[in-house]
């Protein structure tokens, strides 16, 4: 009886695990979006990529200047991505990809998710202050959203660890 009982894999549904992509920065509410798609990855069998950006002013006056705190900047966001690496792997036992990109961060976020098509979902955790949402998820939601080819996932930024974990 071909035909009948479980679909057929198609070639979309055998390709690879889904890539939850996680912006990392300083914020709290990085944190809680960096719990909820390691659990969804570990609960789908996906993968997780963190993203972190650094930023640095330009001091193109200042050659040296400049070069000293893209560094610094650099080693800032090193920190940042590898303390959320080691949460993701002791959660799950995910190894994580990590990629650091230097620029303005929804730019980054917009070329990353233009250039690697295995990422499937972008995870944002919402601020979870009277300022809205923050300005990555504002940013990216509205002007930016047409620029994207994948569903974006916005958690709320003051779940506790267990909230997440239930929900995830």
């Amino acid at each position: 009886m071909s035909g009948m009982g479980q679909p057929q894999p198609t070639p979309a549904t055998q390709s690879r695990p889904r890539k939850f992509l996680v912006v990392v920065d300083k914020t709290p509410e990085s944190r809680v979006a960096v719990r909820f798609a390691t659990r969804r990855a570990q609960h789908t069998g996906g993968r997780v990529t963190l993203l972190c950006v650094a930023q640095h002013d330009d001091f193109q006056q200042w050659r040296g200047v400049e070069e000293i705190m893209r560094d610094e900047a650099h080693q800032e966001a090193e920190a940042l991505i590898y303390e959320a690496a080691k949460a993701v792997n002791e959660l799950s036992g995910i190894l994580p990809e990590l990629v650091i990109l230097h620029g303005q961060t929804s730019e980054c976020l917009i070329g990353l998710i233009r250039n690697d098509q295995d990422i499937s979902i972008l995870v944002l955790a919402a601020g979870a202050s009277k300022e809205g949402p923050g300005p990555l998820i504002s940013a990216f939601i509205g002007g930016s959203a047409g620029a994207s080819r994948i569903p974006v996932t916005v958690v709320p930024g003051g779940l506790s660890e267990a909230e997440i974990d239930t929900i995830a």
